[in-house]
């Protein structure tokens, strides 16, 4: 193992101490140990063990007080029990207490390198998928908008302008243009900055789960609710509540959000008493706001709630100085989680980014990114770790078979059908590759008539 492991052994038997360090010492572990579990738990108190073998019957502390320590002073440590006595009871016991195996004796000294080896590997992934999320977190801990376009420029200083105004927000332009990232950008520059910020997709659920989600419930509100739920608006009070995909919210939750933007009040499901609620709102589509207002799939009453400001995020294709600055942005974010020390871009590379459409916009471009640094050796990303189909693709001109330009939704549909084909009609797959989930994509699947 590339990290050494720090291993105790617990038992009052001087042989079964002397033949576990002689097998686990020999294996590369480092070994400590002791006949008595009074010591064992001073042990425990000064420094921190990976992994902890103890016997389970012993004088005065036995290996279930051992078992409950080493939990309380490190969760993450693996016990491993040993007894003479084995019973189904004491068993239970000792896993219900968080023990990570059982042995019994005499034990094979195979089993021991086994088992110990597994505990060993948990404890080091443990430790690997902590050291990810701290770095992400540190990668994540501001909101950061990577941008040189003017006219980001400009939709940034206006978000700023509104941050501290409180007013609700729109919020629109195609998928991956990173509208929840501008979203929780306001969020950072508001007077809500140090409350929370909690965002759905009103695509990815059906009205009642989404109701249940957005307003919670009383206890025995129906069949199942057991205990009161907090919905998200109660969740979000003194916050902001980001709404993404809003056009496809049913007309009658759209009601019930009107409801609560104009009275600051709800009921949760179940509820008689109205639940008092300070929630800014900001909302998001990747659809054409005039034709959902035309079809009432968006009804015109929320729409001047929300639409107090309007932003519209364009598309990377309209962003081309960006894809430099973002292609060595995420290059750093990726090399830093995976620990690679890839740090430059081919400029066969760069150009190939910079004459693609793009058409999943930011998301697309983050993947190409990763997947390249996962498949880089050396400091520096080349074509070889492009994807296949953007390494071969070609720059294509769409017009109508009537010679005009089609429109956002005649270009959106036009895609769909084309990943679905790409895919073999496989769904799942191709809502991975358009940046949404399966529920959306069956929505706008229904939408263009093209559900077969």
């Amino acid at each position: 193992m590339s990290e050494q492991i720090k291993i105790l052994i617990v038992d009052d038997e001087k042989i079964a101490i002397r033949n576990l360090q002689h097998v686990l010492k020999k294996e590369g572990y480092i070994v400590k140990s002791t006949t008595s579990g009074q010591n064992a738990l001073k042990m425990l108190n000064r420094e921190v063990f990976d992994v902890v073998l103890t016997d389970l019957k012993m004088e005065k502390v036995d290996g279930i007080q051992i078992l409950k320590r080493t939990k309380e002073i490190s969760p993450d440590t693996e016990v491993i029990m040993i007894t003479g006595y084995a019973t189904v009871e004491t068993a239970i016991e000792a896993m219900k207490h968080g023990a990570y195996h059982y042995l019994t004796k005499p034990f094979k000294l195979d089993e021991v390198r086994k088992v110990v080896r597994e505990a060993s590997e948990k404890v080091l992934l443990k430790k690997e998928n902590r050291q990810l999320r701290d770095k992400l977190e540190s990668l994540t801990e501001e909101v950061m908008i990577i941008t040189q376009d003017p006219r980001m420029l400009r939709i940034l200083d206006t978000a700023r302008e509104i941050a501290p105004t409180d007013c609700n927000v729109l919020i629109t332009g195609e998928s991956g243009t990173g509208k929840e990232l501008v979203a929780r950008y306001i969020h950072s520059c508001s007077k809500r900055a140090d409350k929370p910020f909690i965002a759905v997709n009103c695509g990815a659920f059906t009205e009642e789960l989404l109701a249940n989600e957005l307003f919670g419930h009383e206890k025995g509100a129906f069949t199942g609710a057991t205990f009161l739920k907090q919905g998200l608006i109660e969740m979000t009070s003194g916050g902001t509540l980001f709404l993404d995909e809003i056009t496809e919210m049913s007309p009658s939750m759209q009601v019930k959000l009107l409801r609560v933007i104009q009275e600051r009040e709800f009921y949760r499901l179940g509820g008689r008493e109205p639940v008092k609620v300070d929630v800014r709102f900001i909302a998001a589509t990747n659809r054409d706001i005039q034709s959902v207002l035309e079809s009432g799939e968006l009804r015109q009453d929320l729409y001047y709630r929300l639409n107090v400001v309007t932003l519209y995020l364009p598309p990377l294709s309209e962003r081309k100085g960006d894809v430099h600055l973002l292609s060595y942005h995420f290059l750093k974010k990726y090399s830093t989680l995976m620990g690679k020390e890839v740090t430059e871009i081919s400029e066969d590379v760069i150009n190939m980014l910079s004459a693609y459409t793009f058409p999943g916009n930011i998301r697309e471009l983050e993947n190409i990114i990763e997947r390249a640094v996962a498949l880089c050796k050396g400091d520096t990303l080349q074509i070889a770790h492009l994807p296949e189909d953007l390494r071969g693709f070609s720059i294509k001109t769409f017009r109508t078979s009537e010679g005009r330009m089609p429109s956002l939704e005649e270009q959106e549909k036009n895609y769909i059908l084309w990943v679905l084909n790409e895919t073999g009609g496989n769904k799942s797959e191709a809502a991975r590759i358009l940046g949404i989930d399966r529920v959306s994509l069956w929505r706008k699947l229904k939408r263009y008539g093209i559900e077969n």
